[in-house]
């Protein structure tokens, strides 16, 4: 495994990726999708969304997982495009459940989606949002980036979302049986946030970590009853440049995080919990040099953007727009087994 500082140096390995398996249609989809941001799986692990940021769209890929002897086997089936004029720069996105997609909007709102019925089979979808969010009298929603989903009781469903510009996250309470009208909004955390650029649950609901752009860290919150605005940050993680798509491995253990201003992933444990400042136990580089130096146009890009786990928590897959897609064994990264931990409940008063 390959230690290395979150500066970035010159010929740093990468790790070897998954050689997935697709068709020309579907790799001439993803050269085309222009530049990305966050991706997420499926909650049955069959389908992978990817931010279309430039183009204004949601590409949606079909895919399967299997554990093999030699590691995960991947391969895309098909896609579909999908856009709206409730989409622009789509810069979030989530699932609330295997056919509904929230979408964060950057220049916009939230938009909540029904994927279109059918196979995916190429097809290039426009489709109307089942509702937009626009927060309440005292809770607007602006410049909305990542947002996190998460399923409470009674049909009821919290949206978390990092409003960049605004440097703070708000909570959205839906209720599907209303047709995802909002029952709730209000401000969840603010205190030591400066352009909040990435949001991931623990699964067990104890835990928030948020990326925080301007302070080159990651803010970790517990989810307590008293959680609010004021809250300080629990943990921090830090020697990151530029924070971006950050997650929870399947046990809650380990966080992984995008680095924008560097090729790597960094790789912070938290076996005693998350309180307290961490550096990252090691940093595993994902994009090679010649890549990296395509897209840094600024310190703040050319690194990955968008990072998800999958749902057998074995697969990790991450985005940017000079690499639109490409997929590691989780073990590559975290040096130990898979292990997943299941939980869907979160609790705010």
């Amino acid at each position: 495994m390959t230690h290395l500082p979150s500066s970035f140096g010159s010929h740093s390995p990468v790790t070897p990726r998954i050689d997935f398996k697709a068709s020309k249609a579907v790799r001439a989809a993803l050269s085309a999708i222009g530049r990305t941001e966050d991706l997420r799986f499926s909650p049955d692990n069959r389908l992978l969304a990817i931010a279309g940021f430039a183009r204004k769209r949601c590409l949606v890929l079909r895919i399967d997982v299997i554990s093999a002897p030699s590691g995960p086997q991947i391969t895309i089936h098909d896609f579909m495009e999908l856009t709206s004029a409730s989409m622009g720069e789509v810069h979030g996105l989530d699932f609330i459940d295997d056919r509904t997609l929230v979408v964060a909007n950057r220049d916009g709102l939230i938009a909540i989606f029904a994927l279109p019925s059918g196979d995916p089979a190429g097809r290039q979808c426009e489709i109307a949002p089942i509702r937009q969010i626009k927060g309440g009298l005292f809770c607007k929603l602006k410049t909305p980036g990542s947002v996190a989903v998460r399923r409470e009781s009674w049909g009821r469903v919290s949206l978390l979302v990092c409003n960049n510009y605004r440097n703070r996250v708000t909570r959205h309470v839906v209720n599907r049986w209303w047709g995802y009208r909002a029952s709730s909004n209000q401000l969840l955390l603010k205190h030591g946030l400066d352009i909040p650029d990435g949001i991931a649950l623990s699964h067990d609901g104890q835990w928030v970590a948020v990326s925080s752009h301007g302070t080159k860290d990651v803010k970790i919150y517990s989810m307590s009853a008293s959680l609010g605005p004021d809250t300080e940050p629990a943990g921090i993680l830090q020697n990151v440049n530029y924070p971006h798509g950050l997650r929870f491995t399947g046990d809650d253990r380990q966080i992984l995080v995008a680095d924008a201003g560097s090729p790597m992933l960094h790789v912070y444990d938290g076996d005693a919990g998350w309180s307290g400042c961490r550096m990252p136990s090691h940093s595993i580089a994902v994009i090679d040099d010649e890549t990296f130096a395509r897209g840094r146009a600024s310190a703040e890009e050319g690194g990955p953007k968008g990072l998800d786990i999958d749902r057998s928590n074995s697969v990790v897959a991450v985005t940017c727009e000079e690499q639109t897609l490409a997929f590691f064994p989780l073990v590559s990264i975290t040096g130990r087994p898979a292990t997943v931990t299941r939980g869907d409940r979160l609790t705010i008063s």
